[in-house]
C-alpha cells in the first residue's frame, strides 16, 4: 500500500470490527491484537491497492483466515506436547547432561532413522521449520508431516 494515511484510514475505520472477531474467534485480547496488527503488517509490506466496497469483506477474511491458522497452529503443538512431555526434572540438568543427551539424539538420526522421517525431523528441529512448511517443501500432507515426525520421536526414545 503506497500511502500510509490511506492505510491509516482503514485501520481507524475497520480495526474495531477487526479486533472484535479475532477475540470473537480467538478468546483471547493480546493474540487478536497480535492478529489483527499482522493483517495490516501483510498489508504495508505487500503494498496491496484496497478500494472500493470490498475493503471491509477482504480485511473481515484476512482476520478470519488469520485466526484460523493461529488456531490450527495451537493445535499442532497441543498434539505435539502429548507425543513429548517435557519432564520439569529435565530444565535442571548440568547443560553438559543435555548437549551429551542431544548428541545421542543426532547420532541416532543419523544411523538409526530413515527417510523421510530423518529429513522431516531435521527441517523440523534444525531449521525450525512449521509443519506447513516442511509439508510444503516436501511435497506431501501436513498430516504426513505429523505422523512421520510422530515415528522418529517415538523411535528416537525407544533407543535412549
Amino acid at each position: 500500500m503506497n500511502d500510509k494515511s490511506i492505510l491509516e484510514g482503514l485501520f481507524r475505520q475497520h480495526y474495531g470490527k477487526m479486533i472484535h472477531l479475532a477475540r470473537t474467534l480467538l478468546h483471547d485480547d493480546a493474540e487478536a491484537q497480535d492478529v489483527v496488527q499482522d493483517v495490516f503488517a501483510r498489508l504495508l509490506e505487500n503494498e496491496y491497492q484496497m478500494t472500493g466496497s470490498k475493503t471491509e469483506a477482504y480485511l473481515m477474511s484476512a482476520v478470519r483466515n488469520s485466526c484460523l491458522n493461529h488456531i490450527r497452529k495451537m493445535q499442532l503443538r497441543e498434539r505435539f506436547k502429548h507425543l513429548h512431555p517435557l519432564d520439569e526434572a529435565d530444565d535442571m540438568r548440568p547443560i553438559e547432561e543435555v548437549l551429551a543427551e542431544l548428541d545421542q539424539i543426532n547420532a541416532i538420526v543419523e544411523e538409526q532413522i530413515e527417510e523421510p522421517q530423518r529429513t522431516i525431523f531435521r527441517l523440523r528441529f534444525d531449521e525450525e521449520l512449521t509443519f506447513q512448511e516442511i509439508a510444503t517443501r516436501l511435497d506431501m500432507s501436513v498430516g504426513a508431516v505429523y505422523k512421520y515426525l510422530r515415528q522418529c520421536i517415538s523411535r528416537i526414545k525407544s533407543l535412549i
